[in-house]
């Protein structure tokens, strides 16, 4: 087992003595690989901890602060495992939903919550369900998504149209770091296949008002090292320190900017 020790700030799971710790270890090995996290297990004074591919909570860090949650109705669009709405349950917001369409991300949450026992709502649904889903939020957040997406214009406007009037939304982006209007339309990113549109700040912003929001303020900018994404034993395949040029870790490994991210408040 992978001993908590040296592993912090993971979401706390403790298991009830009748649970066989062993098998539940085993079981979280079935559901590689982990991208979010960390999960921390403790029973007694024994435990283990899924050391996932990013330190999320370096993240949560960030954006914890933007938005005082409690008692609001909110969203995490493309949620992944549930990492992140786990850490919005301390807020108290009046409720809580998950929209991911990954079947894998849906089996590792249900297993995750079947521990803890929240009442958080997992949606297997993508940005785009939020034109037509029933129920409007006051609080969005979308973090890690919006790089992904072919049309990032219909992505920030499926955001809007998911807020309720003076709703909010957090959002995380790649930031490509110019003063220009400009965005980065690469082959790949970082090995990554999936990356259409790397925008300046500039450009973001322009996005965003077009989209319809009024407001889209910086919050803060990041670049991404191997302290907060890095392989580890609960991943298959390989992570940022193989994205980036070995002989210049300031640029990916196709010449790029090395991977810089932004965070937004954007204000309906």
């Amino acid at each position: 087992m992978t001993r908590c020790e040296g592993i912090h700030r993971g979401v706390p799971i403790c298991l009830p003595p009748e649970l066989s710790l062993e098998q539940v270890y085993q079981e979280a090995l079935a559901l590689k690989p982990w991208r979010k996290g960390p999960f921390c297990f403790t029973q007694n004074d024994k435990g283990f901890c899924i050391d996932s591919e990013w330190q999320s909570y370096m993240k949560w860090d960030l954006i914890k602060g933007a938005i005082n949650l409690e008692g609001l109705e909110v969203a995490d669009i493309g949620c992944n495992n549930g990492y992140y709405l786990f850490c919005m349950q301390e807020q108290r917001p009046k409720s809580l939903v998950g929209f991911d369409p990954s079947p894998l991300c849906e089996r590792q949450f249900h297993w995750l919550n079947g521990f803890l026992k929240t009442p958080i709502l997992y949606e297997k649904l993508g940005v785009e369900d939020l034109r037509t889903y029933p129920k409007h939020f006051d609080v969005l957040f979308c973090l890690g998504v919006l790089y992904h997406r072919k049309d990032p214009h219909s992505t920030l406007k499926a955001l809007f149209m998911g807020l309720k009037p003076s709703g909010v939304l957090v959002l995380d982006t790649l930031i490509y770091d110019s003063p220009l209007e400009v965005a980065l339309c690469p082959s790949t990113y970082a090995k990554m296949s999936n990356v259409f549109f790397i925008p300046s700040p500039k450009a973001l912003q322009n996005w965003a008002f077009k989209a319809g929001f009024k407001e889209c303020s910086p919050l803060a900018f990041k670049s991404t090292d191997t302290s907060e994404q890095r392989k580890s034993a609960w991943i298959d395949g390989l992570s940022l320190e193989s994205f980036l040029d070995p002989k210049d870790p300031t640029k990916s490994i196709e010449g790029y900017p090395a991977p810089l991210r932004g965070y937004f408040i954007l204000r309906k």
